[in-house]
């Protein structure tokens, strides 16, 4: 039982036919992940819809536009301590609107998001207001109901122009 090795083969035509096979393979194969990956990432379908060049051209043009704030009342508050010490929050703070048109809208609803305010303030205890990773959670959540209050209207932001918990 001995085994026979055989010569290599050394035919000149079959030479590189193992790298072109893979070549040929492999450009397909990466011309579809490509094509997936641009499609997913939403490059695709914006160039189909031309709003690729809108989305330029609004990018470009400068923003000049002031702030515009609405001036909130003082609210006080007293926070949840369960049986402890009565403990109270004071807050006045400015909403940042994205149009001076939303001024009145806000406005309008103005006892509805104080009604927010009270409601979500009552249910905080002294502890949580302790920090300032606290504060910019307030300032978040308070965001979130203004919007919900004010809609059609955009609040970008609420800012504190004084804030006591004693």
């Amino acid at each position: 039982m001995s085994k026979t090795l055989e010569p290599p083969n050394l035919d000149p035509n079959t030479k590189g036919k193992g790298k072109k096979k893979v070549i040929l393979m492999a450009v397909p194969v990466l011309l579809i992940g490509l094509g997936a990956g641009g499609w997913f990432s939403g490059i695709i379908p914006k160039m189909l819809h031309g709003e690729v060049h809108e989305a330029k051209a609004a990018a470009e043009e400068p923003i000049s536009r002031a702030p515009v704030f609405v001036e909130m009342p003082e609210v006080i508050a007293n926070l949840n301590t369960g049986a402890r010490r009565a403990a109270f929050i004071k807050m006045k703070a400015r909403l940042e609107v994205a149009k001076l048109e939303d001024v009145a809208i806000i406005q309008a609803a103005m006892p509805r998001i104080l009604d927010l305010f009270q409601t979500y303030l009552r249910e905080m205890r002294p502890e949580e207001m302790r920090s300032s990773a606290s504060t910019y959670k307030l300032r978040e959540e308070l965001l979130s109901r203004t919007n919900i209050a004010g809609n059609p209207a955009k609040v970008v932001s609420v800012l504190f122009t004084e804030l006591i918990v004693q």
